[in-house]
């Protein structure tokens, strides 16, 4: 669909789609409009990008009133679409659970496909758009529903625990769900002696580390998470005193070892705002230290720079170009659904 200058949708060939230029565009009257939100961000967001950006946000912000749509954005999203677009803001789990609560007809997700494909699971009646179906996840690409089917002939009658980084037709095959946050919880509230915690191989390790519950790894990894080492972070503390150090779970053992704090990117996020060091360094995906930067202008940020090549496939141009002709809407099988729904609602259940 197009919009015309009436406000009217009209429909456009996919073999025509061409970039589309925004509603709006630069000028003194649109950057004095602008300039309280770019005061909340001029720390991460340069004056030489700030004309490009601002006219597409003000365009996408005029469209999602439009289509009655909201933005979900993980915390992976660069700044200009975390703080300047997005509705909610937050994990997959969390970004799952607002479109579940919102009255909007329409989702964007600003994310990776299987976070999109967790919003239609919890808001089957909502369209679900991504901006770019490429963005997809290696560590939800490295197992598939016939693996966990092969894990249950192999391990009869030991509950499968999925990580929510996997697709919905791999939820579908699982007993229960989990995040990084409440993967303890989950493993524990089963009540079993030992479980299987896939795909990711950190997360479960960790999780062994803080339960007397056995847990069964499968060999997945993200792609970014794995390519910090302890080493690394050794080397950082000796060049920067008094650095503190926060991981992510799904990185290796020596650097969860080696740093300070071990939490979910919600875990991280509030650890700093909570002690508020002088100087931290976040082992994750590099643009959650710029988003939190805003939030917390008085810590200074070393930032490794791992930079997750699904997550940067979305941009503030393709959610424009998804709101205007309403693409690439995202579905799930219904059997498929219903299953997947059942493992999903069970850790919310639980964790509510």
């Amino acid at each position: 669909m197009a919009v015309s200058d009436s406000g009217l949708a009209t429909p456009v060939s996919p073999r025509v789609r061409a970039k589309t230029a925004p509603l709006f565009t630069w000028s003194p009257a649109l950057e004095a409009e602008m300039a309280p939100l770019y005061a909340r961000v001029k720390h991460i967001i340069t004056p030489m990008e700030w004309p490009h950006y601002a006219p597409l946000i003000k365009s996408i912000n005029a469209l999602k009133a439009q289509r009655n749509a909201v933005i979900l954005a993980h915390n992976y999203m660069t700044p200009e679409i975390f703080h300047c677009v997005a509705d909610f803001r937050g994990d997959s789990l969390q970004l799952a659970k607002e479109a579940a609560r919102t009255n909007a007809k329409v989702i964007v997700q600003a994310g990776v496909h299987f976070m999109a494909e967790t919003s239609k699971l919890l808001s089957p009646e909502k369209t679900v758009l991504i901006p770019d179906m490429r963005a997809g996840c290696s560590l939800a690409s490295s197992i598939t529903p016939e693996d966990v089917r092969m894990l249950r002939e192999a391990y009869p009658g030991v509950p499968i625990v999925t990580y929510v980084n996997t697709s919905a037709a791999v939820k579908a095959e699982c007993d229960i769900t989990c995040t990084s946050s409440n993967a303890v919880q989950v493993v524990e509230s089963l009540g079993v002696p030992r479980v299987l915690c896939i795909p990711d191989q950190y997360l479960a390790k960790w999780v062994q580390s803080q339960t007397k519950v056995q847990v069964i790894a499968w060999k997945g990894a993200c792609e970014v998470h794995e390519r910090f080492t302890g080493e690394e972070l050794r080397a950082m503390r000796a060049d920067e005193p008094g650095l503190k150090i926060i991981a992510h779970p799904e990185c290796p053992p020596d650097v969860i070892e080696a740093a300070d704090f071990t939490g979910s990117t919600s875990g991280m996020i509030n650890w700093v705002k909570d002690k508020r060091p002088r100087k931290v360094m976040l082992v994750t995906e590099c643009s959650m230290a710029s988003n939190v930067a805003v939030e917390v202008p008085d810590v200074e940020f070393i930032r490794p720079c791992n930079l997750c090549p699904h997550m940067k496939r979305i941009s503030l141009e393709n959610i424009y170009e998804s709101l205007v002709h309403m693409q690439y809407e995202v579905t799930v099988d219904p059997d498929v659904a219903e299953r997947a729904r059942r493992a999903v609602e069970r850790m919310v259940n639980l964790t509510n």
